[in-house]
């Protein structure tokens, strides 16, 4: 059963960057002046698909302009990396050269991929360019401000139209979930022990902020090698589902089937009381970020609280769904799904249970009976 068939079953639109929140990201530094746009790269003329060392196709496919184009649109990209990674200073990236431009085939929003190469050294790195979406500018944004990792990215606004605005996004480093779950597994009880620790942290910090859609190819594994063994962080890569979905399993990456080799590792491992402790645990660490962010913080809800990014009845049956869920009665008042996440962000500060379901009950199942057929663990 696939899971983005049944789970989410329509395509999302997208939601223009609004003034107010175009201001927020100029008073952050997120606000590029120059450099591409998404609607510049749209321009190529041919395209090929890309393999990987397989040979299996990746469903990207590497894209070509016009021998005049290329160079205005790679000056261009150089530009942007220098926006993206050194303030704007053109003299870090006057030996860099661009090696690649591919574009997502299975994505919603059709990104592009930018390969970009130090001629000096041959070292490379990626960013993406992708059509503006203010769900994803809050999910990034989110992830920033209430994640272990920080995030950077740029947001041009040449317009209120989609077409006249762009995102940047730096690559995210990690294997993703889909590759990692199929070539490198770990096979020893301690490292899968750690991994279904992280799993149900990140389970936790995806449905107190509402970013939905996690299932195995949307997030990536960060392996650190500790003194004694490895350490591994989940990190999520895309971020087009903050908050609009209208079904509260959709932010529950325990209930994607493509997560279900790491849920087994908890099955087999944890308890229900370490389960516990690590929501907990995540839950203390979100709380104190937001407290030392809380500047920040307040401003963002400030603007996301009365921005529209989904429609009327996906943000009441979600706030009929969390208010259930909660056993709170405000979920149900909420207009706007920035006041959903403002809710469960403030209950987070006041309150220690876990907001995620047990990942080890038999409750799971039961709560989506006739609702999820098939999925839970």
């Amino acid at each position: 059963m696939d899971a983005r068939r049944n789970l989410i079953s329509k395509k999302k639109p997208a939601y223009p960057v609004s003034d107010h929140l175009a201001d927020y990201l100029a008073g952050y530094g997120r606000l590029a002046d120059g450099g591409v746009r998404y609607e510049d790269l749209a321009r190529h003329v041919g395209q090929f698909p890309l393999y990987d060392e397989r040979g299996e196709d990746t469903l990207w496919s590497s894209v070509f302009y016009g021998p005049a184009e290329q160079v205005e649109i790679h000056d261009a990209l150089r530009t942007t990396y220098a926006l993206l990674k050194s303030a704007g200073d053109r003299s870090t990236v006057e030996h860099l050269y661009i090696d690649r431009i591919d574009l997502c085939l299975y994505g919603n929003t059709l990104p592009f991929r930018v390969r970009i190469v130090n001629r000096l050294n041959e070292n490379f790195d990626y960013f993406y360019v992708k059509r503006a979406d203010a769900s994803r500018v809050y999910g990034l944004e989110l992830e920033h401000i209430l994640s272990p990792n920080s995030i950077n990215f740029l947001v041009r606004v040449d317009g209120t139209e989609l077409r006249d605005q762009t995102i940047i996004e730096e690559h995210i480093i990690g294997l993703p979930g889909d590759a990692f779950m199929r070539d490198q597994l770990p096979d020893n009880r301690f490292d899968q022990v750690r991994l279904s620790k992280e799993f149900v942290k990140f389970n936790e910090r995806c449905f107190v902020r509402l970013l939905g859609d996690m299932h195995a190819g949307n997030w990536v594994v960060d392996i650190t090698p500790d003194f004694e063994k490895l350490h591994f962080r989940m990190r999520a890569i895309d971020f087009d589902q903050q908050s609009h979905h209208a079904r509260r399993q959709v932010y529950l990456p325990q209930y994607f089937p493509t997560n279900n080799p790491v849920i087994q590792f908890g099955l087999q491992h944890l308890t229900e009381p370490t389960v516990d402790q690590y929501q907990r645990e995540e839950r203390a660490l979100m709380a104190g970020r937001l407290r030392v962010t809380h500047g920040r913080y307040a401003e963002l809800m400030a603007v996301m609280r009365e921005d529209l990014i989904a429609p009327e009845a996906s943000v009441t049956a979600l706030g009929e769904s969390l208010a259930r869920h909660y056993a709170i009665s405000d979920f149900r008042e909420a207009q706007t799904m920035g006041e959903l996440v403002w809710l469960s962000l403030e209950l987070l500060q006041r309150r220690a249970e876990p907001a995620s379901m047990k990942l080890l009950s038999g409750a799971t199942a039961a709560d989506v009976a006739g609702d999820v057929q098939g999925y839970g663990v």
